[in-house]
């Protein structure tokens, strides 16, 4: 008997085998299938705000942000612990043109030290060799360069190498388009409970003040000039905002923006003594520290870094310019500076609230727009609010 089973054991055995083996080469052969299946559920198809329409990962892990300051977006939707979260690199305009931001995240954030900046294309020529040693899986670019990216050649040799990219928008028109930005944002980062959370927010900050000022008649408006990054270049005056950016934040602010009369889109440049015809009830000037980017410049440096007597003698030298301190704002010191890098922004409600509070004081008696800016840090950043980011004239 013993014989016998010994014989046996090798015939059942290797039925046995032959099965398991046919099992495991119909399983090889499906694989291939079950991970496409698995990649292709992973896939998404979003409209960006160019309008294009785009296949994503869903959760990418290694974007780029082609602009570094768009980082004040995407850092919303990554909790306080990990804000560097799902990103292998930032433009190094952050650094460059507000280094007062960059240098409180390196205060704050330990990861910021280790976070990759790449040629940013608001400033240079973007890498598309960089962004694929970086093996990312997205890039992330300004609706505002978008004709650069597309001339440049960026965008057709990142989809070449299988990187996507998507268009947002903070800047061209900024009330308008936040809210969807942070929508296409949540959907590619796969954040969007912490997407719609930021634009609950955002909304109700922007309704403090939309709801009063559509109320307000034409002749309750008054005029506002906006110069744009006054004082940047200390030879040139003036560039001014039209309908856009912060031509928009002045409109729903309350105000009449005076460069909305002479330019349908952002804006350009100006003849002082057009200014000074014209002579505005209020005057408006955006500034930031621009001293890596423009050493010479004599604006009013706004930031994290802001010391305010130093920013209040910053003002006092641009409204001694020629010409100015003949305007009857200046008389009136209806002057206010505030920081630049709000036009870039999703935290431009924050600028909005104060330009409100400025213009219409009655109406908005209870509105506190450092307040909202605390609450900001306190509900979704990483970093503490110091400094200064408007100031007005005594």
């Amino acid at each position: 008997m013993m014989d016998r089973h010994s014989q046996s054991v090798p015939g059942w055995f290797a039925r046995l085998t032959r099965r398991v083996a046919l099992m495991a080469a119909l399983a090889l052969l499906a694989a291939p299938g079950i991970r496409s299946a698995q990649a292709a559920d992973t896939m998404i198809e979003v409209t960006d705000l160019a309008g294009r329409i785009v296949k994503v990962k869903k959760g990418v892990q290694r974007a780029i942000l082609g602009e570094g300051r768009l980082f004040s977006a995407t850092v919303v939707l990554m909790g306080k612990d990990k804000p560097f979260a799902q990103l292998a690199a930032i433009g190094d305009d952050l650094p460059k043109f507000d280094p007062d931001t960059w240098n409180r995240y390196l205060a704050d954030v330990p990861a910021a030290k280790s976070m990759t900046l790449v040629s940013a294309l608001a400033s240079s020529d973007f890498s598309v060799e960089k962004a694929i040693t970086l093996d990312a899986d997205l890039v992330i670019l300004s609706l505002g360069f978008l004709d650069k990216a597309m001339q440049s050649g960026v965008v057709d040799n990142l989809a070449k190498a299988g990187i996507p990219t998507i268009f947002i928008d903070f800047r061209e028109r900024p009330t308008q388009n936040t809210v969807p930005s942070m929508l296409l944002l949540g959907r590619v980062f796969d954040r969007v409970d912490a997407a719609n959370s930021f634009i609950d927010y955002y909304s109700q900050q922007m309704r403090r003040v939309y709801n009063v000022t559509t109320r307000l008649k034409q002749d309750q408006r008054p005029l506002v000039f906006a110069e744009q990054a006054a004082g940047l270049n200390p030879s040139a005056c003036c560039q001014s905002f039209g309908n856009f950016n912060f031509g928009e934040f002045v409109s729903e602010a309350g105000g009449m923006n005076w460069g909305s009369k002479y330019f349908s889109g952002a804006g350009g440049m100006v003849n002082p003594e057009k200014i000074i015809v014209d002579d505005p009830q209020f005057l408006l000037m955006t500034g930031a520290n621009w001293s890596n980017s423009n050493p010479g410049n004599i604006a009013v440096w706004l930031g994290y870094e802001t010391q305010p007597e130093r920013a209040a003698a910053q003002l006092k030298g641009l409204v001694a310019r020629t010409g100015f301190p003949g305007l009857t704002a200046v008389k009136n010191r209806k002057v206010m500076a505030i920081y630049h890098q709000f036009y870039q922004s999703p935290y431009h409600f924050v600028a909005i609230q104060a330009l409100a509070k400025w213009l219409h004081p009655n109406e908005f008696k209870d509105l506190d727009a450092w307040a909202t800016f605390q609450e900001l840090h306190d509900r979704f950043l990483p970093i503490k609010l110091t400094g200064k980011f408007w100031i007005e004239m005594n």
